[in-house]
């Protein structure tokens, strides 16, 4: 479906009409054919460029290109991907998919790849525009359903851009009954403590901020939990955190943001799972009408909260990650020794990776152990 206002057009994934010509533009980008020749192997780039042009449509590029790209990295990347919860999708309406955030290319990615095997159509996929790091990226994800989300602006000009923002996700969601997903945070939560940014769910009401709660449930939330058995940027994460912790100046770079988005989509998942909560429609009856704006967002945040909580799947090293942050045996039975054994043998080779001056092992090694077993953590304690 087309998007004719024009209103949106400097965030809005592509039109259908404008498939071609964005793909003609892809063809003749150096960058965008070095970057692709390396990931769609086995076909060579007179093969991909056939197959690439013969798209017309989102749909087509979705189907001939993205699908079985994404399939063969799910092959060689996991054990297993599998999705559950299906049955809490009303067939009738379009939904906004709120989920942790684990991986920057993958979380939508493998979604939408779940959802193509369940005959449902894919989400469009929320995106800062500080991933735009070259022209062709931004050209590949608007052709693949994804809308901008303007980060770097002044203070002045957030407000303006938020309700903007907020504004083509209701018309999306209501008008063009097109479900979206959509990160519970700006960035990965590193740690994997997963908490739904209150800024995130005050954006959504700009819509209509005289009647926030309605403006809420008139989205559909589901929330999403994604378990990903392992995460091949754990080390990355951790170097992050003693990096950040020995220089509070210290920044990501654009470099940085590739080597995450090429060791997340390359990198061993083990198994994977995608777990739909209920629709929080259903839960928006505990917050009293006459509660305060920012209260009332607390509750949202922590009604989504939970139901992600609640939905993980756990591993054993989840486990074996939250006992030894706890120091204790609580959950000696979901593993054995050799399991125990071969993730702290996992942990010290993912630390041998990180290269940086003043190596702190010890804390590098709790990072990571943090990021299997906060989720652990967190399910134990949903009020």
């Amino acid at each position: 479906m087309n998007i004719s206002d024009n209103q949106f057009d400097d965030i809005r994934p592509l039109n259908d009409n404008e498939v071609p010509e964005a793909i003609a533009q892809l063809l003749v980008d150096e960058r965008f054919k070095k970057a692709a020749e390396q990931i769609v192997k086995p076909y060579t780039w007179e093969q991909f460029a056939s197959l690439l042009s013969s798209c017309k449509t989102k749909f087509d590029f979705q189907k001939r290109v993205i699908y079985p790209t994404m399939n063969r990295f799910i092959e060689k990347t996991t054990k297993e991907m599998n999705g559950y919860g299906w049955e809490n999708i009303n067939e009738n309406e379009s939904n906004l998919f709120i989920s942790n955030h684990r991986d920057i290319v993958l979380d939508a990615a493998f979604f939408n790849i779940l959802l193509f095997d369940q005959n449902k159509e894919t989400t469009e996929i929320a995106i800062g525009d500080n991933l735009l790091i070259y022209p062709w990226i931004e050209k590949l994800v608007r052709l693949n359903k994804s809308f901008i989300v303007k980060r770097g602006v002044s203070v002045r000009q957030m407000l303006i851009v938020s309700k903007h923002l907020s504004d083509y996700i209701h018309d999306t969601i209501r008008n063009r009954k097109q479900s979206i997903w959509l990160a519970q945070r700006e960035g990965r939560a590193k740690d994997s403590d997963d908490r739904t940014q209150t800024s995130l769910l005050k954006m959504l009401t700009l819509h209509d901020s005289s009647d926030p709660l309605n403006t809420i449930k008139e989205l559909n939330i589901i929330p999403l939990s994604i378990s990903y058995e392992y995460d091949p940027c754990d080390f990355l994460k951790a170097k992050e955190y003693q990096l950040k912790r020995d220089n509070a100046e210290y920044k990501k770079s654009q470099a940085d943001d590739i080597e995450n988005m090429y060791t997340g989509i390359t990198g061993y998942k083990g198994r994977v799972h995608f777990r739909l909560g209920k629709c929080i429609n259903s839960f928006l009856s505990e917050i009293p009408s006459d509660t305060g704006r920012n209260e009332m967002l607390d509750k949202v945040a922590e009604i989504i909260d939970r139901e992600i909580f609640r939905n993980y799947t756990f591993y054993p090293i989840n486990y074996i990650a939250y006992d030894l942050m706890t120091g204790t045996e609580k959950f000696s039975s979901e593993y054995n020794k050799e399991e125990k054994q071969n993730f702290i043998s996992y942990i010290n080779s993912q630390v041998e990776k990180i290269d940086i001056p003043n190596k702190d092992l010890d804390f590098l090694r709790r990072k990571i152990i943090e990021m299997y077993g906060n989720t652990v953590k967190n399910n134990l304690n949903i009020k």
